[in-house]
């Protein structure tokens, strides 16, 4: 397990991602809970779970336990230890309950026994992110220290403060939450309306031009040449995507 490579980061609309080997649940499930409104992407190995991991962020996960080539504890575990928040909702076929206090105690949010009735599972999913969502305030300040670096800059998420080379630079609550939001999906391409739900909380209105104001403003706080973005990069027919390890043409 140690191959995996999780970044510590850190609806309806809301994306999940199901992991487990039985096709006929994935398939299921996905049928479900799309029906629910939710975005479904699926895995049923190893290759899979890290693909969709790198290359998308999900608003919960709901994680098979017993999979041949995949220890859902471990995972979990891992994800944990880094600092990965993503709300994970175990499924396993272990009823007893050293499991369900084993899953609960390495970071789960949840533990489901499997066979499970859909609408038991929907509710759970529902209520584990309506807490989620509760613990922390689009725009507001972390509830524990958490420093990003890149480049000359240090974003302060608990203090809600950014500074250049030691020097505290001016940033409003809306870029804040904007560029808090970047940062804790570093590497990953947003939509202008994820992006737009995750900062403000709520869906992106069509010809609400606020967001693309926000990225100008950002771009010229922290961008060497804000013409020729290297942080904030536009991804196109897609959104916006933070690249902390970008470094300035010569």
């Amino acid at each position: 397990m140690s191959d995996f490579n999780f970044t510590a980061l850190r609806a309806t609309g809301r994306q999940i991602l199901v992991v487990d080997q039985d096709l006929k649940q994935c398939s299921f499930l996905q049928r479900y809970l799309r029906h629910q409104g939710f975005d479904v992407a699926v895995a049923t190995d190893s290759v899979t779970l890290r693909t969709h991991h790198r290359q998308a962020s999900f608003d919960l996960i709901l994680l098979e336990v017993e999979m041949p080539d995949i220890d859902g504890m471990a995972i979990c575990q891992r994800m944990r230890s880094i600092g990965d928040e993503t709300p994970i909702i175990l499924l396993s076929d272990k009823c007893d309950y050293r499991s369900r206090i084993k899953g609960l105690n390495i970071g789960a949010d949840d533990y489901v026994i499997k066979p499970f009735n859909p609408a038991e599972l929907l509710a759970r999913i529902k209520a584990v992110l309506r807490r989620c969502r509760a613990q922390e305030h689009h725009g507001a300040p972390s509830t524990i220290p958490e420093l990003v670096r890149f480049g000359p800059y240090q974003l302060n998420l608990a203090s809600r403060s950014l500074s250049r080379n030691g020097v505290t630079l001016p940033i409003t609550t809306g870029e804040f939450a904007m560029l808090k939001v970047l940062v804790r999906h570093a590497n990953k391409p947003l939509t202008r309306d994820r992006l737009m739900e995750l900062a403000r909380g709520r869906e992106y209105e069509a010809f609400d031009r606020s967001l693309d104001v926000r990225i100008s403003r950002l771009r010229k706080l922290i961008e060497p040449q804000p013409t020729k973005p290297i942080y904030i990069q536009t991804v196109w027919g897609v959104g916006y995507a933070f690249v902390p390890d970008a470094q300035p043409c010569p």
